[in-house]
């Protein structure tokens, strides 16, 4: 899929972003198709999560714009963001402990619906589909891993996005979970349409969903494209994919 094909969903053009002169992201530019999974790859301190905190809100970009459907973002709170149709994990996953699986979803879910009945409905769907439906009783601080990443995503999927951010989901994983959560996200993106990036370091993960790869290191992109092209870039596997990663 190119991106001359469809319309580009989110354009994120010139952004930049500097801490007290420490230049975490320069010129980045990139755009993601309605329908696309982008991959985001790189050694850690690349500035992957610095780019999603400057869509999702949590940061305001120093130079450049963010675009979403065709509309600034730079700038908005988080919450603003959320509403305008773009859902966000979290690489470290902190649910709210004391909640149940449950109302853990219905917190998100009340991002879209009007009663907490209609939310309870919808956030019991999300755990349906994520496998969770068994557990949504449980305290969150009582499931593994795997299923805390997991309730992660859900939390996210409640919101009904139209871009979804998925920061290292699975990081952590076992191959056999990690597959798991491959094949959710592909049905999440098939099924519903749901546009997706996603930083992670699980090649096998990469290599499985994306459709493309924007590369980032020092801040600055250093590559773009098909998976197959990008993995055998030089400057990539200098910086990158030479290092001891999973795949």
């Amino acid at each position: 899929m190119s991106e001359a094909a469809v319309a580009e969903l989110l354009t994120v053009e010139g952004v930049g972003k500097s801490f007290r002169g420490l230049r975490a992201v320069a010129d980045a530019s990139f755009g993601v198709a309605e329908g696309e999974i982008v991959a985001l790859i790189g050694p850690n301190g690349a500035g992957k999560t610095t780019i999603f905190n400057l869509i999702a809100g949590a940061l305001a970009p120093t130079v450049g714009q963010i675009r979403f459907a065709g509309a600034r973002i730079d700038g908005l709170r988080p919450d603003q963001v959320c509403a305008a149709g773009i859902g966000r994990t979290f690489q470290i996953v902190k649910p709210f402990a004391g909640l149940s699986v449950l109302d853990n979803v219905v917190v998100g879910a009340l991002q879209r619906t009007r009663s907490v009945g209609a939310a309870r409905a919808l956030a019991a769907q999300v755990l349906e589909r994520l496998g969770l439906a068994p557990k949504r009783h449980a305290l969150a601080s009582a499931l593994t891993l795997p299923d805390r990443k997991r309730l992660e995503v859900a939390r996210a999927l409640a919101t009904q996005p139209r871009l979804l951010l998925l920061d290292e989901v699975m990081a952590g994983l076992r191959p056999t979970e990690c597959d798991q959560i491959v094949a959710v996200l592909r049905e999440i993106n098939t099924r519903d349409g749901v546009t997706i990036v996603l930083i992670e370091h699980v090649m096998r993960a990469v290599m499985a969903l994306a459709h493309r790869i924007v590369v980032l290191h020092h801040g600055q992109i250093v590559a773009r494209g098909a998976p197959e092209q990008v993995v055998r870039d030089p400057a990539v596997l200098e910086c990158y994919l030479g290092e001891e990663v999973e795949v």
